[in-house]
């Protein structure tokens, strides 16, 4: 029996979350920066890459997927696990490499790159024995790291990303409102996460009928759980007076958006409003620094101060926000878009970044816990627009 390397299974019609002509834009864009750097060939091998330059969003199990291109072609390599729905949910060609011999996956890259071109790679993503295997099997004659102008050119959406993120902004919403509606004492946490990812899922598969459904998900944490902001849920029992963090977070064709709201049990005691309403003002503040021409790095430090002089600067955890587009809690992110102090990046229209100033009291403390307030923002050419509509703050969200 004849058991190729490589074959091509082409079955379906194909349904990607862009059109045509968006993924040639951004492949122009690639090959833009493929030509400065003298590259004859790049394999992406990042899922945030791959989704972004063909539409296909892989499921790994250990396996390796690429995306290859050239000055001509498009080509994702899957794995024959995945049979045709890779092809069907990318833009370009698409090869099926098989697991009958070692190695066949770099076979199936090099009869597109071919031996002893020049070739471009993910530093940030390409494992050192992937990194061998390909100088190996493709003997470039030199290689060079791709990622950070592929970072670079996610950062600035376009009218097509921003739409949907704009209707994962709004599912993020719905999600909240489910979650509000489920709280109150008694309840668990993990119950009333599942109510609003529940209800999210619900809502993408009502816009996208023709999407994949996966990985949207629900953070709820209630008390003591609220310390850290990516803590899982757990089966807590939320009673009267308990600080809460809802998070909701809907992945719509790989794009991530998210809803971050402090809320309280019922009531909230005088020490924890304060360390609420501070919180919140400085939510407030940090929106209204955020405008085409901002430097990252100057925001934070003007965050920083505001926060200083309320003396709780000590209690801040982590960067003020983060870019948004394909993204995930285990895949891509745009590092040189985050509001922090190394981060030397000037907002320009088009792009969209988060406000999420984060304070973390200790246990025992008056006002104990984690106070989270959380915003998406467009960049325009006179500001900013907030897609974010769920209100923050006391006056709607002690509840319960």
């Amino acid at each position: 029996m004849d058991r190729p390397a490589f074959y091509r299974f082409h079955q379906g019609d194909r349904a990607l979350p862009f059109s045509a002509s968006e993924y040639e834009a951004r492949l122009a864009g690639l090959r833009a920066a493929m030509a400065e750097a003298g590259l004859e060939a790049c394999v992406l091998s990042s899922m945030h890459n791959i989704a972004y330059y063909s539409g296909f969003l892989y499921c790994s199990f250990g396996r390796p997927y690429a995306l290859v291109v050239t000055a001509t072609d498009s080509v994702t390599v899957s794995a024959g696990i995945d049979a045709a729905q890779p092809w069907r949910r990318c833009h370009g060609d698409n090869i099926t490499y098989t697991d009958w011999a070692r190695n066949n996956y770099w076979r199936a890259i090099g009869s597109v790159t071919g031996t002893g071109r020049v070739i471009g790679y993910e530093a940030d993503h390409m494992t050192l024995t992937q990194k061998a295997l390909l100088d190996h099997m493709l003997a470039p004659s030199r290689s060079a790291d791709i990622a950070p102008a592929t970072m670079r050119q996610r950062m600035r959406k376009s009218d097509a990303e921003i739409a949907l993120i704009r209707h994962g902004a709004q599912v993020a919403d719905i999600g909240g409102y489910a979650i509000r509606d489920a709280i109150r004492p008694g309840a668990r946490e993990i119950d009333i996460a599942m109510a609003g990812r529940d209800a999210m899922e619900v809502e993408i598969a009502k816009r996208f009928p023709d999407a994949e459904y996966r990985d949207t998900w629900v953070w709820f944490q209630s008390g003591i759980n609220t310390d850290g902001a990516h803590n899982p849920v757990t089966a807590r029992v939320l009673q009267r007076g308990d600080i809460l963090s809802l998070n909701c977070f809907p992945m719509i064709s790989g794009y991530y958006t998210a809803l971050e709201r402090t809320l309280f049990v019922g009531e909230v005691d005088d020490a924890s409003l304060k360390i609420w309403e501070a919180n919140v003002a400085t939510h407030e503040y940090g929106m209204s620094l955020l405008r085409p021409g901002a430097h990252c790095a100057a925001v934070t430090e003007q965050i920083n101060a505001f926060l200083a002089e309320r003396d709780l600067l000590q209690y801040r955890t982590f960067g003020y926000g983060h870019s948004f587009g394909i993204l995930s809690h285990y895949y891509g992110r745009e590092a040189g878009l985050e509001l922090r102090e190394d981060i030397d990046t000037v907002l320009d229209p088009g792009m969209v970044i988060s406000m999420e100033p984060m304070l973390t009291l200790p246990d025992g403390a008056p006002g104990a816990g984690g106070y989270r307030e959380h915003d998406i923002l467009v960049m325009t050419d006179e500001g900013h627009e907030n897609i974010t509509g769920y209100p923050f703050g006391p006056a709607f969200n002690v509840v319960g």
